[in-house]
């Protein structure tokens, strides 16, 4: 299962999810090798995930793209026509937006590393894996623009650089070059590089450009090369700094890193972006899923008065 991912280029999130799936279809069939299981077996699970679970129909096809994905490309084994399983109805919410004042509220709360971080969230669109993930060559101060690599289907993209962000980016700049200076002269300084870089440039590991933008405190060794490495921080401290600037704010609603990316969207829509712009922005492939936010821009139940203000 793991080749079979790691070959496809798959996110290691996907990849966790699926073996979570595939692990939990194994043992509510007493253990038993899937490969002695069929189309039956697979439904049993589904209906005791809706059931006895109550889980979601967005989980439900998580659960069922993971078996099926373990028929098809490990076992390499037919388990049938899928299409009577893959109709789920699901639930079609609409994302929380923020107002320009609620988003101002919440980031002049928020200070450091951290308000840097949701300030992207909001300023350019990004996804919170995006963000952190940044490195110090995807930041064109001089452009104004920030290229997206690390993105959800592998596909990158460029974002503009909100002029409001660049003096404090530039700060930041300079405060992780020290880091990194600091990092050598301790032997450090080392940083992970995606696919096989490392064979190709074998020194750039140890060069600025290709350090993560937004560091963590603490550094590891690695098993095999022995390097200290210094990754990137985790998603949980911003989700942890904006959760506690959302409180502070007093919004008493259901905001997430994700919120911010929703408001960006929405915002530009209102602001009379062409779609197909917005479309690129957020890294869409189908201009179906931006679609969404007309839905929430300059929403037409704000505007229409009820009868009852009439009584």
């Amino acid at each position: 299962m793991h080749l079979a991912i790691v070959r496809r280029h798959y996110s290691p999130r996907t990849e966790q999810s699926y073996r979570h799936w595939i692990k939990q279809y194994i043992f509510f069939h007493n253990k038993q090798h899937p490969k002695y299981l069929d189309k039956s077996h697979i439904e049993q699970f589904l209906n005791h995930l809706a059931l006895n679970k109550t889980v979601a129909a967005a989980t439900q096809s998580q659960a069922l793209n993971a078996i099926v994905f373990l028929y098809k490309q490990v076992l390499k084994q037919e388990v049938g026509e899928m299409d009577d399983l893959r109709q789920i109805k699901r639930f079609k919410n609409l994302p929380t937006i923020l107002s320009t004042t609620e988003v101002k509220n919440i980031l002049d709360r928020m200070q450091g590393q951290t308000g840097i971080l949701a300030s992207l969230l909001y300023g350019g669109g990004l996804r919170i894996f995006e963000s952190i993930t940044l490195r110090v060559q995807d930041v064109d101060l001089a452009n104004k623009l920030i290229t997206v690599r690390n993105s959800k289907g592998r596909k990158a993209r460029v974002v503009p650089l909100p002029e409001r962000l660049q003096a404090r980016l530039q700060q930041h700049m300079t405060w992780r070059q020290q880091l990194h200076v600091d990092d050598r002269l301790r032997g450090w300084g080392y940083v992970i590089l995606p696919d096989a870089l490392h064979r190709k440039y074998p020194k750039a590991n140890i060069r600025f450009e290709w350090q993560f933008l937004f560091p963590s405190n603490t550094v590891r060794r690695d098993a095999t090369t022995h390097q200290v490495r210094r990754w990137h921080c985790a998603g949980s401290t911003l989700q942890k700094a904006l959760r506690r600037a959302v409180q502070q704010a007093q919004i008493h609603k259901r905001v997430t890193c994700h919120t911010l990316r929703h408001s960006f969207a929405t915002h530009l829509l209102e602001s009379g972006t062409d779609i197909r712009t917005i479309q690129e922005l957020m890294g869409h492939s189908s201009v179906k899923t931006t679609m969404i936010y007309t839905h929430v821009a300059n929403n037409k139940a704000q505007k229409t008065k009820s009868p009852f203000d009439a009584l």
